[in-house]
């Protein structure tokens, strides 16, 4: 047996020492130098963290080229993220010189090439995110070497500029905004210059990204400016008609920041938020505060892209011909909504508290807010068709939840999904709905055993952390996790998630306006996870039903 241990060791010394490397990789910028690690028989990783993709930006400019660097960078240390505020909002923290990247890039026996490259797009609602290193507690989220090992691809995780510093804008061309936008096209243009030095294929690109890197995946397929830079995108919980994702009167914003700062808001505002502090202007990005049914969170997510007639030069549902040959793969969770609505309806977070049909009445009325009196009576009806004479706390609770996840998440993505279908020439479309259960659901924890996927429960399963902290998960989330690996990198490989290097546990069939089918995903997948016309009652609802009413004259009768 002892023997049998040494010989062990020593092949898997031989084997792991033999992983093949890329050493020193030449850049447009300059030489870099990143890390190998090795992860088994002859399966190793190379990570390079920080290297930048722009110069410094000036403040609301586009970012500029980067002047390059002498001697060989070493990149083993993660940049800083983007300036923002803090979790608290009391104060800042991060850097303006903020345009880096991240790569790692799976080998086996030999040094890879022309792998499939995936670029990642952070969350965190265009006011905060990072994906330069440890996201809470030492955990970082964002790894790419799970995904990359696995899948046989590259990973790719970039900053972009976020609150005032990143979408700022006056709605005319003095201020135009969308600069994170900018910052992310930079980085996606910049792969495409220099990942095949890496081992990547500039031809196959696959952006992703979730919630507001969900909807910028979703503007970075809109916009024109991108022609030939991506093959394929993948939008989870977040798309460019997401009622969050674009601001419609952004100047107001504009001049509430300048105000804080001590600018004008006269034509001498745009100057004097130019030589502003950058911290300051931070510091007065509007606040993120606790919401409450007639105010909801969604309202306090205050700055985000606008139609700059550039990089969005008209409305979202005007540019899908800019999408046409891009293979579009989006989805959401089916709990996407509870964390915000309870933020909105404190009860939902409180097991003991009940929660009563007037916080849902007053939920709907801000959401449909400007739609008139008669599309909050039709809207309420829809959401308690099923509730009987008299209603169970979960009936209620749970329409709370379906309220928030149809009208911030759910809807817009299938609207998006149908549209894509629509106007796709090349480009195929897939659908999706993850309804895991919560891992804070059941007995003795926080969530009511009936919640399923909450806003942000996919990224764990897609980064692999059932495997890197396997303490924390069961098998069943390692199966999960195994899934999302093979679909998502399979599609980035082929543009069909289920050809390429690894199984899948279901078929997923494309989605058409005709079929519109979706995948149910979760760990225990068979042939009833196929699946149609996913809430079609409420997306007609919410597409065609309340718009109509404007339409019609029932808001102006108001």
């Amino acid at each position: 047996m002892e023997k049998l241990k040494i010989l062990f060791a020593v092949v898997f010394s031989v084997a792991t020492a033999s992983a093949a490397s890329l050493g020193v990789v030449q850049t447009e910028g300059g030489g870099v130098q990143g890390r190998n690690i090795p992860l088994g028989f002859f399966r190793s990783v190379d990570v390079f963290k920080g290297i930048p993709f722009a110069a410094k930006p000036g403040t609301f400019e586009k970012p500029r080229p980067h002047p390059g660097w002498d001697g060989i960078l070493k990149a083993t240390k993660f940049a800083p993220r983007c300036l923002q505020l803090s979790i608290l909002q009391t104060s800042s923290f991060g850097s303006e010189d903020c345009l880096y990247l991240n790569i790692w890039v799976p080998h086996g026996r030999q040094v890879s090439s022309g792998l499939p490259v995936m670029i990642w797009l952070y969350g965190g609602g265009f006011m905060a995110g990072g994906s330069m290193g440890p996201n809470f507690l030492n955990n970082y989220l964002y790894s790419g070497q799970e995904i990359a090992d696995k899948g046989g691809v590259i990973i790719v995780s970039v900053g972009y500029r976020v609150g005032s510093l990143g979408f700022l804008s006056t709605g005319d061309s003095l201020l135009p905004g969308n600069y994170g936008l900018w910052d992310q096209q930079a980085a996606i243009a910049w792969v495409h210059r220099n990942i095949r030095s890496f081992g990547g294929d500039p031809d196959n690109v696959t952006l992703f990204g979730e919630s507001a890197g969900g909807a910028s995946v979703s503007f970075q397929t809109l916009s024109p400016h991108n022609k030939g830079l991506f093959k394929r995108a993948i939008s989870q919980s977040g798309v460019a008609f997401c009622p969050w994702a674009m601001i419609k009167n952004p100047r107001k914003i504009a001049e509430e920041v300048a105000e804080k700062v001590g600018c004008p808001i006269d034509d001498r505002m745009v100057a004097c938020l130019k030589s502003t502090n950058a911290k300051n202007l931070t510091m007065a990005s509007p606040g993120i505060t606790p919401g409450n049914p007639d105010d909801p969170l969604v309202t306090k997510l205050q700055l985000g892209p606008v139609v700059d007639g550039d990089f969005l030069p008209d409305q979202p549902a005007n540019l899908l011909h800019n999408a046409a040959e891009v293979d579009y793969l989006a989805g959401v969770n089916d709990m996407d909504g509870h964390l915000f609505t309870s933020a909105d309806i404190s009860s939902l977070r409180d097991k003991n508290q009940e929660t009563s049909v007037e916080d849902i009445k007053r939920l709907l009325a801000a959401y449909t807010k400007g739609m008139g009196s008669a599309a909050l009576e039709i809207a309420f009806a829809e959401y308690s068709s099923n509730w009987g004479s008299t209603p169970s706390q979960e009936s209620i609770k749970r329409a709370a939840v379906d309220l928030g996840t149809d009208y911030l998440f759910l809807v817009p993505a299938q609207t998006a999904i149908y549209l894509h279908a629509a106007n796709a020439g090349s480009g195929r479309t897939y659908s999706y709905r993850l309804s895991e259960p919560s891992l804070m659901a059941g007995p003795g924890k926080p969530y009511y055993d009936w919640i399923g996927a909450d806003h942000m429960d996919d990224l764990q399963f897609v980064f692999g952390k059932p495997f890197t902290t396997p303490k924390a998960y069961g098998d069943r989330h390692r199966d999960l996790s195994d899934y999302f690996i093979a679909y998502w990198t399979n599609f980035a490989r082929t543009g069909n998630p289920n050809k390429g290097n690894l199984k899948v546990p279901v078929t997923w069939p494309a989605f058409t306006t005709t079929e519109q089918q979706f995948l149910d995903i979760n760990a225990k997948m068979n042939e009833s996870s196929i699946q149609q016309d996913m809430r079609q009652r409420f997306v007609r609802l919410w597409t065609s039903t309340l718009p109509s009413l404007l339409s019609h004259g029932a808001a102006a009768a108001q």
